[in-house]
């Protein structure tokens, strides 16, 4: 039976994990924290406490493995400590996902990205995902290692979404001239990841988002007007006050392409998007009430 090994077991992987488990997909989960193993338990996945834990008995059960856990000053956290005992178990593995992030092209002033664009991060966020992709495609040359890199977008969805700030009088329309983001809804991450899982391409690089890069400030007008509140306050990038990790999120500027998840892997957008995604989060939000 498949078994999924998820190391750093957060958002992306409960999504994908609500799609293979009512298949009879067999899910462990890494978590650091024994309140979040719990919480995982209860959603059907075999939660394990790790760095603490052997993860020999796991990684020898695997048959697919999924890494979301993102790297450090020291370098990939998963490949620093368990490099050696992936590589042993390298030939059970049908498949290997690695989440990554479209941060690794840097700014492109507006313009468009694809899978081929040279990497050239302005972040040290960035760069560390750059060193981190390559890393693992050195062990995925080294002992066959069935690797694919996923670069994400910005991530929204439930518990995600603009509205909690635009309620409670916090958003702000930061306006950065000629800044656009590219977005995608966690359900869609699945839907990719799935795919994929179907479909392996040893090798291969995906990025994930939808068809819509927009500038920030119009995502946030957009769900006010869905609250029907007033529009949050425009103010000029250059004089906001930001923290550093905010601010950075401002250093780049760029469209990205998706166009292979549609292509080789025959992925129709659940949330092409923004708008399609705002309204189907507040519509579910509503449903729950």
């Amino acid at each position: 039976m498949p078994h999924l090994l998820s190391f750093g077991h957060g958002y992306s992987a409960q999504a994908l994990t609500r799609l293979l488990l009512p298949r009879g997909w067999t899910v462990t989960g890494t978590t650091r924290s024994k309140q979040k193993a719990e919480t995982l338990q209860q959603e059907g996945v075999q939660p394990v406490i790790w760095p603490d834990a052997d993860m020999a008995p796991h990684l020898a059960r695997a048959t697919h493995l999924l890494v979301s856990a993102g790297p450090n000053e020291d370098g990939d956290p998963v490949l620093n400590e368990l490099r050696t005992q992936i590589a042993k178990f390298a030939g059970n593995l049908e498949w290997v996902g690695y989440l990554s992030t479209t941060g690794v092209y840097g700014d492109h002033h507006g313009g468009w990205v694809d899978e081929a664009t040279p990497l050239s991060p302005s972040t040290k966020r960035g760069k560390m995902r750059v060193e981190a992709e390559a890393a693992w495609q050195d062990l995925a040359d080294e002992v066959n290692l069935p690797l694919h890199i996923f670069r994400l977008a910005g991530i929204y969805g439930p518990g995600r979404g603009p509205f909690s700030k635009v309620r409670n009088g916090t958003a702000r329309r930061i306006i950065k001239e000629g800044q656009v983001f590219s977005r995608i809804h966690v359900e869609d991450i699945a839907q990719v990841l799935e795919a994929s899982i179907r479909q392996p391409n040893p090798g291969a690089v995906y990025n994930l988002c939808d068809d819509d890069a927009a500038p920030p400030q119009d995502v946030i007008g957009y769900a006010a007007r869905l609250l029907d509140m007033p529009l949050p306050e425009a103010v000029d990038f250059a004089s906001a006050d930001m923290s550093p990790m905010a601010r950075s999120f401002y250093a780049e500027s760029k469209r990205v392409r998706n166009d292979r998840i549609k292509e080789e892997l025959g992925v129709k957008l659940l949330y092409p998007d923004y708008r399609i995604g705002l309204e189907a989060l507040l519509a579910a939000e509503n449903t729950s009430v």
